[in-house]
Protein backbone atom coordinates (compact mmCIF):
# COMPACT_ATOMS: atom_id res chain seq x y z
CA UNK A 1 0.00 0.00 0.00
CA UNK A 2 1.09 3.48 -0.53
CA UNK A 3 1.28 6.75 1.08
CA UNK A 4 -1.68 7.88 -1.28
CA UNK A 5 -3.42 4.74 -0.29
CA UNK A 6 -2.97 5.47 3.27
CA UNK A 7 -4.40 9.19 2.73
CA UNK A 8 -7.48 7.81 1.31
CA UNK A 9 -7.84 5.59 3.85
CA UNK A 10 -7.82 7.95 5.86
CA UNK A 11 -11.37 9.67 5.71
CA UNK A 12 -13.51 6.36 5.53
CA UNK A 13 -11.99 5.77 8.89
CA UNK A 14 -12.56 9.38 10.29
CA UNK A 15 -16.73 8.40 8.40
CA UNK A 16 -16.90 5.58 10.60
CA UNK A 17 -16.67 7.35 13.98
CA UNK A 18 -19.33 9.98 12.82
CA UNK A 19 -16.46 12.42 11.05
CA UNK A 20 -15.75 15.83 12.26
CA UNK A 21 -19.36 16.95 12.61
CA UNK A 22 -20.01 13.93 14.55
CA UNK A 23 -17.33 14.45 17.30
CA UNK A 24 -18.38 18.51 17.72
CA UNK A 25 -22.47 16.80 17.67
CA UNK A 26 -21.55 14.77 20.18
CA UNK A 27 -20.96 17.97 22.66
CA UNK A 28 -24.26 19.26 21.65
CA UNK A 29 -26.69 16.89 24.64
CA UNK A 30 -24.04 17.56 27.03
CA UNK A 31 -24.13 20.89 27.01
CA UNK A 32 -28.16 20.99 26.89
CA UNK A 33 -27.86 17.96 30.10
CA UNK A 34 -26.05 20.78 32.12
CA UNK A 35 -27.87 23.82 30.98
CA UNK A 36 -31.23 22.59 31.63
CA UNK A 37 -30.10 21.12 34.96
CA UNK A 38 -28.99 24.48 36.11
CA UNK A 39 -31.53 26.08 35.22
CA UNK A 40 -34.19 23.30 36.32
CA UNK A 41 -34.00 19.93 37.36
CA UNK A 42 -32.84 16.77 36.65
CA UNK A 43 -35.72 15.12 35.02
CA UNK A 44 -36.28 17.86 32.50
CA UNK A 45 -32.41 18.14 31.65
CA UNK A 46 -32.76 14.37 31.12
CA UNK A 47 -35.77 14.88 28.70
CA UNK A 48 -33.84 18.29 26.79
CA UNK A 49 -30.70 15.63 26.20
CA UNK A 50 -32.13 13.17 24.66
CA UNK A 51 -34.83 15.26 22.68
CA UNK A 52 -31.75 17.08 21.16
CA UNK A 53 -29.51 13.60 20.49
CA UNK A 54 -32.29 12.07 18.55
CA UNK A 55 -33.13 15.67 16.82
CA UNK A 56 -29.25 15.77 15.88
CA UNK A 57 -29.67 11.85 14.93
CA UNK A 58 -33.05 13.17 12.17
CA UNK A 59 -31.09 15.64 10.89
CA UNK A 60 -27.80 13.68 10.62
CA UNK A 61 -30.41 10.86 8.27
CA UNK A 62 -32.50 13.52 6.44
CA UNK A 63 -29.03 14.89 5.21
CA UNK A 64 -28.30 10.97 4.41
CA UNK A 65 -24.74 11.23 6.67
CA UNK A 66 -23.92 7.91 7.96
CA UNK A 67 -26.47 6.71 9.95
CA UNK A 68 -24.44 4.36 12.45
CA UNK A 69 -23.45 7.38 14.33
CA UNK A 70 -26.51 8.95 14.93
CA UNK A 71 -27.67 5.68 16.59
CA UNK A 72 -24.45 5.43 18.37
CA UNK A 73 -25.37 8.68 19.42
CA UNK A 74 -28.86 8.44 20.80
CA UNK A 75 -27.80 5.11 22.05
CA UNK A 76 -24.90 6.40 24.60
CA UNK A 77 -27.22 9.67 25.55
CA UNK A 78 -30.03 7.54 26.76
CA UNK A 79 -27.50 5.25 28.53
CA UNK A 80 -25.75 8.06 30.17
CA UNK A 81 -29.51 9.46 31.02
CA UNK A 82 -30.98 6.41 32.53
CA UNK A 83 -27.98 6.30 34.99
CA UNK A 84 -28.36 9.54 35.75
CA UNK A 85 -31.64 8.77 36.26
CA UNK A 86 -30.97 5.96 38.40
CA UNK A 87 -28.51 7.46 40.50
CA UNK A 88 -30.82 10.77 40.69
CA UNK A 89 -27.90 12.69 40.27
CA UNK A 90 -26.47 14.81 37.63
CA UNK A 91 -22.38 13.52 37.48
CA UNK A 92 -24.25 10.02 36.71
CA UNK A 93 -24.78 11.79 33.23
CA UNK A 94 -21.16 11.20 33.18
CA UNK A 95 -20.53 7.49 35.05
CA UNK A 96 -20.75 5.79 32.21
CA UNK A 97 -17.93 7.87 30.02
CA UNK A 98 -16.00 7.88 33.13
CA UNK A 99 -15.72 3.92 33.26
CA UNK A 100 -15.58 3.84 29.48
CA UNK A 101 -12.21 5.52 28.96
CA UNK A 102 -10.81 3.50 31.92
CA UNK A 103 -11.55 0.32 29.77
CA UNK A 104 -10.15 1.94 26.56
CA UNK A 105 -6.82 2.73 28.29
CA UNK A 106 -6.38 -0.80 29.52
CA UNK A 107 -7.36 -2.07 26.13
CA UNK A 108 -4.96 0.02 24.63
CA UNK A 109 -2.09 -0.09 27.11
CA UNK A 110 -2.61 -4.25 26.81
CA UNK A 111 -3.01 -4.49 22.97
CA UNK A 112 0.78 -3.01 23.16
CA UNK A 113 1.64 -6.03 26.12
CA UNK A 114 0.87 -8.51 24.02
CA UNK A 115 2.13 -7.36 20.45
CA UNK A 116 -0.54 -6.32 19.00
CA UNK A 117 -1.30 -2.72 19.07
CA UNK A 118 -4.99 -1.82 18.86
CA UNK A 119 -4.32 1.12 16.29
CA UNK A 120 -2.59 -1.43 13.44
CA UNK A 121 -4.88 -4.06 14.41
CA UNK A 122 -8.24 -1.76 13.59
CA UNK A 123 -5.80 0.38 10.75
CA UNK A 124 -5.35 -2.67 8.81
CA UNK A 125 -8.58 -4.48 9.00
CA UNK A 126 -10.52 -1.20 7.85
CA UNK A 127 -8.06 -0.85 5.40
CA UNK A 128 -8.41 -4.88 4.34
CA UNK A 129 -4.73 -5.32 4.81
CA UNK A 130 -3.44 -8.53 6.82
CA UNK A 131 -1.08 -9.12 9.30
CA UNK A 132 2.10 -8.98 7.58
CA UNK A 133 2.93 -5.74 9.56
CA UNK A 134 3.54 -6.85 12.64
CA UNK A 135 6.93 -8.99 10.97
CA UNK A 136 8.09 -5.69 10.26
CA UNK A 137 9.89 -4.21 13.74
CA UNK A 138 9.79 -0.60 13.10
CA UNK A 139 5.97 -0.63 11.44
CA UNK A 140 5.34 -2.10 14.68
CA UNK A 141 6.97 0.39 16.40
CA UNK A 142 5.04 2.76 15.22
CA UNK A 143 1.61 1.40 15.81
CA UNK A 144 2.62 0.99 19.17
CA UNK A 145 3.57 4.55 19.52
CA UNK A 146 0.00 5.70 17.93
CA UNK A 147 -1.74 2.56 20.35
CA UNK A 148 0.28 4.41 23.60
CA UNK A 149 -1.14 7.65 22.48
CA UNK A 150 -4.82 6.65 22.81
CA UNK A 151 -3.84 4.94 25.93
CA UNK A 152 -2.34 7.81 27.61
CA UNK A 153 -5.49 10.11 26.55
CA UNK A 154 -8.03 7.63 27.70
CA UNK A 155 -6.02 7.57 31.41
CA UNK A 156 -6.18 10.98 31.10
CA UNK A 157 -9.54 11.89 30.68
CA UNK A 158 -10.66 9.02 33.10
CA UNK A 159 -7.84 10.30 35.92
CA UNK A 160 -8.90 14.12 35.08
CA UNK A 161 -13.25 13.46 35.21
CA UNK A 162 -12.82 10.97 37.84
CA UNK A 163 -11.81 13.13 40.55
CA UNK A 164 -14.39 15.79 39.29
CA UNK A 165 -16.82 13.49 39.72
CA UNK A 166 -15.59 12.70 43.10
CA UNK A 167 -15.68 16.08 44.16
CA UNK A 168 -19.38 16.92 42.97
CA UNK A 169 -17.93 19.31 40.09
CA UNK A 170 -20.79 18.76 37.86
CA UNK A 171 -20.26 21.62 35.55
CA UNK A 172 -16.37 21.26 35.72
CA UNK A 173 -17.27 17.64 34.72
CA UNK A 174 -19.32 18.82 31.27
CA UNK A 175 -16.39 21.03 30.53
CA UNK A 176 -13.35 18.59 31.08
CA UNK A 177 -16.27 16.12 28.72
CA UNK A 178 -15.88 18.47 25.87
CA UNK A 179 -12.42 20.25 26.57
CA UNK A 180 -10.71 16.83 26.55
CA UNK A 181 -13.65 15.33 23.80
CA UNK A 182 -12.85 15.91 20.01
CA UNK A 183 -10.41 18.68 20.52
CA UNK A 184 -8.07 16.08 22.22
CA UNK A 185 -9.41 13.56 19.92
CA UNK A 186 -8.32 15.59 16.83
CA UNK A 187 -4.66 15.54 17.87
CA UNK A 188 -4.17 11.58 18.84
CA UNK A 189 -5.98 11.11 14.91
CA UNK A 190 -3.29 13.33 13.75
CA UNK A 191 -0.56 11.62 15.55
CA UNK A 192 -1.54 8.49 14.69
CA UNK A 193 -2.12 9.35 10.82
CA UNK A 194 1.45 10.69 10.99
CA UNK A 195 2.80 7.39 12.54
CA UNK A 196 0.69 5.46 10.48
CA UNK A 197 2.29 7.18 7.32
CA UNK A 198 5.95 6.78 8.75
CA UNK A 199 5.00 2.74 9.49
CA UNK A 200 3.63 2.44 5.78
CA UNK A 201 6.73 3.87 4.31
CA UNK A 202 8.89 2.25 6.36
CA UNK A 203 7.33 -1.17 5.72
CA UNK A 204 7.44 -0.34 1.76
CA UNK A 205 11.32 0.36 2.31
CA UNK A 206 11.81 -2.94 4.47
CA UNK A 207 10.37 -5.20 1.47
CA UNK A 208 11.60 -3.34 -0.99
CA UNK A 209 15.36 -3.93 0.29
CA UNK A 210 14.15 -7.31 1.38
CA UNK A 211 13.16 -8.26 -2.51
CA UNK A 212 16.09 -6.33 -3.80
CA UNK A 213 18.78 -9.06 -1.96
CA UNK A 214 16.78 -11.95 -2.79
CA UNK A 215 17.39 -11.19 -6.72
CA UNK A 216 20.64 -10.11 -6.14
CA UNK A 217 21.05 -13.76 -4.49
CA UNK A 218 19.29 -15.52 -7.22
CA UNK A 219 21.38 -13.71 -9.55
CA UNK A 220 24.53 -14.52 -8.02
CA UNK A 221 23.65 -18.09 -7.87
CA UNK A 222 22.92 -18.08 -11.59
CA UNK A 223 26.29 -16.17 -12.55
CA UNK A 224 28.74 -18.73 -10.61
CA UNK A 225 29.69 -21.66 -12.60
CA UNK A 226 28.78 -25.09 -11.33
CA UNK A 227 31.74 -26.69 -10.08
CA UNK A 228 33.38 -30.47 -10.93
Amino acid sequence: MTSDDVSEAVPTLLEQMGGIAGLIYSTVPIVVFVAVNALSSLTPAIVAALAVAVLIAIVRVVRREPVQPAVSGVFGVAICAFIAYRTGDAKGFFLFGIWSTLVYAGAFALSILVRWPLVGVIWNVVNGNGTDWRKHRRTLLAYDLATAVWAVLFALRYVVQSFLYDSDQTGWLAAARIGMGWPLTAVAALATVLLVRWAERTEESEDAADDASVAGGEISGAETPPTR
